[in-house]
């Protein structure tokens, strides 16, 4: 029984560990980033969980973000103060994302979901060998049916039964007069003056 407390223990210390020291604060109206006494009421009642805690005004975006010491004055400030009134104005908070801590600086190539392509690419790889490429699948009844098939000609597709018609092809050809699309011409571009 203790063994699985310590072990939830452990579990929630490392969720914890997940969330960020810091709260957006969005919804902000934007007369709120002019006004002092307002700034400071919205202060107060944040520094009323973190006595150390920072505050960035994002006037362009209606946010701000509150910076904390700890993950705990956080994870409180947020369930206080989300949809709830404060400054004239009913306030949503969210958890800033973690900074991703990376050792290179260089970017990270994307994933590879194709390792090679079926033309050989123009540095080989070592070892890299050219895979056959299967043949088309022909369909050989569907070209004879359409090589028979000619002009001013009944094709019967299907014979007919008791219970169904018969399915019956009749080709035509072009009628008289018949001619291609004319060509639009393109109208010339006026001078620039």
């Amino acid at each position: 029984m203790i063994v699985q407390s310590n072990k939830m223990a452990d579990d929630e210390d490392d969720s914890l560990n997940e969330i960020a020291h810091a709260l957006i604060v969005t919804n902000l109206d934007i007369g709120f980033f002019d006004d002092d006494s307002r700034k400071e009421e919205f202060e107060a009642a944040f520094r009323s969980y973190d006595s150390d805690a920072s505050f960035n005004y994002l006037k362009s975006f209606r946010r701000a973000r509150v910076n904390f010491t700890s993950t705990e004055s956080t994870v409180s400030a947020r369930l206080k103060y989300h949809d709830t009134e404060l400054c004239g104005q009913i306030i949503k908070c969210y958890f800033a994302q973690l900074p991703m801590l990376m050792s290179n600086d260089n970017l990270l190539p994307p994933k590879q979901e194709k390792l090679f392509l079926i033309s050989p690419p123009s540095s080989p790889p070592v070892g890299w060998e050219q895979v056959p490429e299967s043949e088309p699948v022909l369909n050989f009844e569907l070209i004879d049916a359409l090589a028979r098939l000619t002009p001013g000609e009944i094709h019967e597709v299907h014979p007919p039964s008791q219970t169904m018609p018969a399915i019956v092809v009749h080709l035509c050809e072009d009628p008289e007069g018949f001619s291609e699309r004319p060509m639009v011409l393109q109208t010339r571009r006026p001078e620039r003056m």
